[in-house]
């Protein structure tokens, strides 16, 4: 094994975050590690104990546990251990111990910390929190990757000036870009058309070489709005190419500047207050996915982007009950509308379907019964139409089981807790996370008190609640790396929603039921259960920051997806990350895992 200073060097520069220090820093750095040989079934640190530094595999493997004994990694050469607990208290937060002979490299905490101090890209990698995003949502300041269409229009120069209209006219756009393979060597629009085909009296078999704007200015992903405002003003032009390394890539026109200004979530919630049918809504919930794209280009925080999305939901449901009121008549006594799921954890993405119920006064008759039942298959169809798919569960209004009196509905939620069998756990896991969208709250308001306290003393049901939690993991595999979906369409990606934010979210419900904390949003739940103290702060912190990390990837994907012009999923492949990425998100997860761990051990939390 290499432990002359030269080899020592060349090994830690084939690794983040080491390869990013200039000469100087490694000089200082490299003759800092201590070399070590333990040999199999060593310990290397017990959870709890000061830890000496930072420990890097040079050989060897390395098997971490957490409080409970559970294996959450297997390390190997290049991995490093034990920076959770440097940049904390100091304190290990798992247990280390070499699987068989194992050479390790120490960097001492006095060095680590200079490190990390000196070194911004050092820093970076080992800071576990997700930082803050600057802020960025105006147009001017929006990088032109956000602002660009991606779908281009492209024809070779020795195509005709009849050829490029009737393509722009089956498109119905202005432009189109003239190619020589990815290379972009014009444009040409319909001002170009009629300025110097038709007014000129040129033949329709005209090259669109001859008339093309040959060598057109263009911009780089990398520039902002403002460039994009300039160069239109000052040239006179309203299209916009966009270039990277001579590749096409993108276009930008005044339509699309337009288009980026009007989608505000503000602006779509006004929209639909005043839409009369749930077609014309539909035409406001298809912009949803551009929303999305500019709150996270603006370096909006995951909770508030799902925030603003789930206001354009719950607007348009309670549009569809004032429009079934309209057609069916007033209601003939008192009802309460309400949102399950993402929707009513206020945490929808690009991607949603529609959970929701009905509570009716007890004083409902059998015959108003059949009134809330038209006024269900109204809203949930007319949601339907607006892009909030039906729910394949059929956990929706329209199952006469979930429009219901409220009487029922306490009998159910006391049959879930005394007999909480396989069917009431999923149950009552979707009806714990009930927020009011439209009706009388008062009909919610007792009855989630009650329920509440009532789950929380029955230990049995809470067990069975913690153990239906615990069916949805993390993606760890234990060689360092990731368990991604091995057969189907996303064979070897990760399923972030199910496996990534769908833990958080369980372990959340639970805290909520324990502590009678009356949130429905998982952050918000977490941050309750903290000031409460029924979470530490140390443990729900790490908690906290391992969700923001998996919800801001999720978000920041979907992204993607529809900038490229497809739909927004869950399904994201490792390859797609930077090492950084997929050693952070590795760490988010392995922290869930611990915290399942300690959920399941019925320790809770761990502090």
């Amino acid at each position: 094994m290499p432990t002359a200073p030269e080899d020592l060097r060349r090994f830690l520069t084939s690794m983040h975050p080491y390869d990013a220090l200039d000469d100087e820093a490694l000089d200082t750095l490299v003759p800092q590690f201590v070399v070590r040989t333990l040999p199999a079934g060593a310990a290397v640190y017990d959870i709890g104990a000061p830890l000496e530094g930072l420990h890097v595999v040079q050989s060897g493997q390395v098997e971490i546990r957490d409080g409970n004994g559970v294996v959450v990694s297997l390390l190997g050469p290049r991995n490093s251990f034990g920076e959770r607990g440097l940049t904390r208290d100091g304190l290990a937060a798992t247990s280390a111990r070499t699987l068989e002979e194992t050479v390790l490299l120490l960097l001492p905490v006095y060095a680590f910390d200079a490190l990390v101090r000196d070194h911004a890209a050092a820093a970076r990698f080992f800071d576990r929190s997700r930082a803050a995003r600057p802020q960025r949502s105006d147009l001017a300041r929006s990088r032109v990757e956000t602002l660009m269409t991606t779908r281009l229009l492209t024809l070779s120069a020795d195509a005709t000036v009849q050829e490029a209209a009737q393509v722009m006219a089956a498109h119905r756009v202005s432009s189109v870009c003239i190619t020589e393979g990815a290379a972009l060597k014009g444009i040409l629009t319909l001002r170009d058309v009629s300025g110097k085909v038709v007014a000129d009296g040129l033949p329709y078999d005209t090259p669109v070489s001859r008339v093309m704007t040959a060598d057109p200015l263009s911009l780089p992903p990398s520039a902002i709005g403002s460039d994009v405002l300039h160069m239109m003003m000052e040239r006179h032009i309203g299209h916009v190419p966009v270039t990277e390394g001579g590749r096409l890539v993108g276009m930008v026109t005044q339509t699309d500047l337009t288009r980026f200004q009007a989608v505000s979530s503000a602006g779509l919630v006004a929209e639909i207050a005043g839409a009369a049918t749930p077609a014309e809504m539909a035409r406001v919930t298809e912009r949803i996915p551009q929303l999305l794209v500019q709150l996270v280009a603006g370096g909006n925080r995951h909770e508030v982007v799902t925030r603003l999305i789930t206001d354009v939901a719950d607007t348009v449901t309670r549009r569809l009950l004032a429009l079934a009121e309209a057609r069916f008549g007033p209601a003939p006594v008192p009802w309460l509308w309400l949102a399950c799921g993402s929707q009513g954890r206020q945490e929808q993405t690009g991607v949603s379907d529609q959970d929701n119920c009905l509570f009716i006064d007890n004083a409902a008759t059998d015959d108003d019964l059949a009134y809330f039942a038209r006024l269900a298959k109204y809203v949930c169809d007319g949601l339907d139409e607006a892009g909030y798919f039906h729910c394949p569960g059929d956990m929706m209004a329209t199952n006469p089981r979930w429009c219901q009196r409220v009487g029922t509905w306490r009998q159910y939620f006391a049959r879930w807790i005394t007999r909480p069998d396989p069917e009431a756990q999923m149950l009552a896991s979707v009806m714990f996370d009930l927020r009011p969208i439209g009706g009388t709250v008062s009909l919610f308001a007792d009855l989630q008190a009650e329920t509440l306290e009532a789950a929380s003393r029955n230990s049995i049901f809470v067990s069975h609640m913690i153990a239906n939690s615990l069916k949805h993991t993390p993606p760890l595999g234990l060689l360092r790396g990731f368990a991604t979906i091995r057969t189907g369409e996303h064979k070897n990606s990760l399923d972030l929603k199910h496996n990534g934010v769908v833990p958080v979210v369980d372990l959340a419900r639970i805290h909520a039921l324990q502590g009678r904390l009356p949130a429905v949003n998982t952050r918000a739940r977490l941050d309750a259960a903290i000031a409460a103290g029924s979470l530490s702060g140390r443990g729900g912190q790490d908690l906290i920051d391992a969700y923001d990390l998996i919800a801001e990837i999720r978000l920041e994907h979907q992204a993607r997806l529809v900038k490229r012009g497809d739909k927004p999923d869950n399904y994201l492949a490792p390859a797609d990350l930077s090492d950084f990425e997929r050693s952070h998100l590795r760490d988010a997860f392995v922290v869930i895992k611990s915290m399942q761990s300690a959920m399941g051990h019925g320790r809770g939390m761990p502090g």
